[in-house]
């Protein structure tokens, strides 16, 4: 998060609401409506409705439900308001790196942007976001209270994340989230199914039982169809260089082949792509 952005002189975050953290609009009409995310953003709606769109998916968030976008993701925010009454929030990995814990949620293993609470946990959500308002409303605060409450707000959200999951701690889960940080973390290395099943200590009939169970895709599908997000994303935010440059980046030694790969994931070409948004 940009150090003019923070509203704590020790803590890359920022918290938005009726009323309150809203950028000036001198800053607001420097940012354009599409843009691709440098840290973690979380808006919960308390009343009313809201549409954003996440790497090109739009969501509709209503009354007691939370959406999350991750770092890198391509970010279109709505041009009219929030709702009624709502929370925004933004922070990075410095305040992650610095929270007594993970939160499996962040990786989105389940694929779904938008978190649904029940009335009560909106109530302790509501309550939650209401003190860490009030924490960021003075620069000075301590950052070690920030941090406390921003542990039990991604606590109730990883909770309630999980809820139709039974154990969260279920060793499918696990391994799931384990295949999706190695992806991650490989992924323009173009990463063998061998591999990854190897790292996870699974047999590759059990990686793609697993991968199939939570994302509907089998391994190589699922690599692949991340690169081309990663794709998309990259002529999406304006990183637009050639198709020859733009395989070469994503480690593709054949340019020839990740045209052909692009257009049989999107239905489009590559050059479609680029002339959409010229």
């Amino acid at each position: 998060m940009p150090a003019n952005l923070s509203q704590n002189e020790q803590l890359p975050i920022r918290i938005v609401s009726p009323g309150f953290g809203h950028l000036p609009k001198e800053t607001v009409d420097r940012q354009e409506l599409t843009h691709r995310l440098p840290y973690y953003f979380l808006l919960f709606v308390i009343e009313g409705t809201s549409r954003h769109k996440v790497d090109m998916d739009e969501f509709e968030i209503g009354k007691n439900e939370l959406l999350f976008s991750l770092p890198h993701q391509i970010q279109q925010l709505p041009e009219m308001g929030h709702g009624a009454d709502y929370f925004k929030i933004g922070f990075d990995n410095e305040c992650l790196s610095r929270l007594p814990r993970q939160y499996p949620f962040l990786l989105n293993p389940l694929n779904q942007h938008k978190v649904t609470f029940s009335p009560a946990a909106a109530v302790r959500l509501n309550s939650i976001f209401a003190i860490l308002k009030d924490l960021l409303s003075r620069p000075d605060t301590d950052p070690d209270l920030i941090l406390a409450h921003l542990n039990s707000l991604l606590t109730e959200i990883n909770t309630a994340y999980f809820a139709g999951e039974g154990r969260q701690a279920d060793d499918r889960i696990t391994k799931f989230i384990g295949f999706k940080v190695f992806v991650e973390n490989n992924l323009t290395g173009h990463p063998t199914i061998r591999d990854i099943a190897e790292s996870l200590a699974v047999s590759q009939d059990s990686l793609y039982q697993i991968v199939k169970q939570y994302s509907g895709l089998s391994p190589k599908e699922f690599v692949t169809n991340r690169l081309i997000l990663e794709a998309r994303r990259r002529i999406y935010y304006g990183e637009r260089t050639s198709v020859k440059e733009l395989a070469f980046d994503l480690g593709f030694n054949d340019p020839d082949y990740f045209s052909r790969l692009f257009k049989k994931v999107t239905g489009k070409t590559v050059a479609s792509f680029f002339q959409d948004l010229s």
